[in-house]
C-alpha cells in the first residue's frame, strides 16, 4: 500500500510516499481503506520528535491519526462494524508507528465511529482530534453547560472553531479570541469576537464585566498566564499547554474514546458542529500540508485526500 511515512525525525522533507505492506488484523481490528486523512498540528511535532520522551516510535513511521473511510474487513471479534460501513476514526496508539496517512490502516474498534451520511467524508477527517480535544475539554475539565460564559483563545483554529460550536450546543455563551481577519468566521460560528494582543483583559471585561465561567486556552503563553484573571471566582481553566496545575487550571490531552467519539460525530451529523476544510492536499504533497499547518494561521483544518474520493 501506499503511505506517507517518516525514516528519521526532522523536517518536512523526512515525508516520503512509500509502499509499505498491508497491515496485520488482530481479532478486535478493522481494515480501513482510507478516503480522507486529517492533519494536526501533532503530527508535525511528532515528526520533529519533540513527544518521543512520551511514546515508543518505530521507522518507518506513518504519520497522522485521523481518518474517514470505508471497513474492507474485520477481525474475527468485531461485531460492530462489517464490510461497507463507513467510518470516522482518531487512531491513536501507545506507540508511533501505523498512522492513517496511508490507503490501509487497521484500526482498533475502540478508535472508530459510524459515519452518518449527513456529514460528508471530507469533513469528517477534519473532526476527531481536534473535535475530541475541544469536547473533552469542555465536558470533562470544564464541565461547561447552559448559562456558562465560555472564552475560547485561538478561536479560529481547528481545536478552536470547533470548541466554539461544541460550547454552543451545550448551551453556553462563548467568546472567542483571534485575529481580525476571523471575527466575522467567529461570528459564524456563533462566538463573540475578541481581538488578540495588548488590552486583551480590557475587551473580555467589556463583555463580561463580572468575569467568564471557564476559559480553554489553545495558545499557551502570555495568553494562557493572564488567563486567570478573566475568571469570575470559581471559575475554570483547562489548556493544552502542559501542566497548568500552578494556575488553578487542568491540562487536556485527548484519549481515545468510543463514546466520546460516537456523540461527537452525532453532534456533526445533526448539524452541530461543522468543520471548516481550509485545504486540501493529495497524499503525495503532505509535505506542503505539514508546512502550511507548521505556520499556527490555518482557519479550521487541512485534510489529506488518499483515495476512493
Amino acid at each position: 500500500m501506499k503511505a506517507i511515512a517518516v525514516q528519521r525525525y526532522g523536517g518536512p522533507e523526512v515525508l516520503e510516499l512509500m509502499d509499505l505492506p498491508e497491515p496485520r488484523l488482530g481479532p478486535d481490528v478493522v481494515l480501513v481503506r482510507v478516503r480522507y486523512a486529517g492533519v494536526n498540528p501533532a503530527d508535525w511535532k511528532i515528526r520533529e520528535g519533540y513527544v518521543d520522551d512520551w511514546f515508543e516510535s518505530h521507522f518507518p513511521m506513518v504519520m497522522g491519526c485521523d481518518l474517514s473511510g470505508v471497513v474492507e474487513r474485520t477481525g474475527l471479534g468485531v461485531t460492530e462494524f462489517a464490510p461497507g460501513d463507513e467510518v470516522v476514526g482518531y487512531v491513536r496508539a501507545d506507540h508511533m508507528q501505523r498512522g492513517t496517512y496511508g490507503e490501509l490502516v487497521a484500526a482498533p474498534v475502540r478508535t472508530l465511529a459510524h459515519r452518518p451520511r449527513s456529514l460528508g467524508a471530507r469533513e469528517a477527517a477534519g473532526l476527531p482530534a481536534a473535535g475530541l480535544t475541544a469536547y473533552q475539554a469542555l465536558r470533562r475539565h470544564l464541565g461547561t453547560g447552559p448559562g456558562d460564559v465560555l472564552l475560547v483563545h485561538a478561536a479560529a483554529g481547528g481545536v478552536g472553531s470547533l470548541a466554539v460550536q461544541i460550547g454552543r450546543a451545550l448551551g453556553a455563551r462563548v467568546i472567542g479570541t483571534a485575529s481580525e481577519r476571523n471575527h466575522d468566521f467567529l461570528r459564524s460560528l456563533g462566538a463573540e469576537p475578541v481581538t488578540y494582543g495588548p488590552g486583551l483583559a480590557d475587551r473580555v471585561r467589556s463583555l463580561v464585566p463580572e468575569g467568564v465561567d471557564a476559559v480553554l486556552d489553545l495558545m499557551g503563553g502570555e495568553t494562557l498566564a493572564g488567563s486567570p484573571t478573566l475568571l469570575r471566582p470559581g471559575g475554570r481553566l483547562a489548556s493544552v499547554s502542559g501542566d497548568v496545575s500552578g494556575l488553578g487550571g487542568r491540562y487536556v490531552f485527548v484519549r481515545p474514546d468510543p463514546v466520546d467519539l460516537a456523540d461527537l460525530v452525532a453532534m456533526a451529523g445533526r448539524g452541530e458542529v461543522r468543520v471548516h476544510v481550509s485545504a486540501e492536499f493529495p497524499l503525495a504533497e503532505a509535505a506542503r500540508a505539514h508546512e502550511l499547518v507548521q505556520t499556527g494561521h490555518v482557519r479550521g483544518k487541512v485534510i489529506l485526500s488518499v483515495g476512493m474520493a
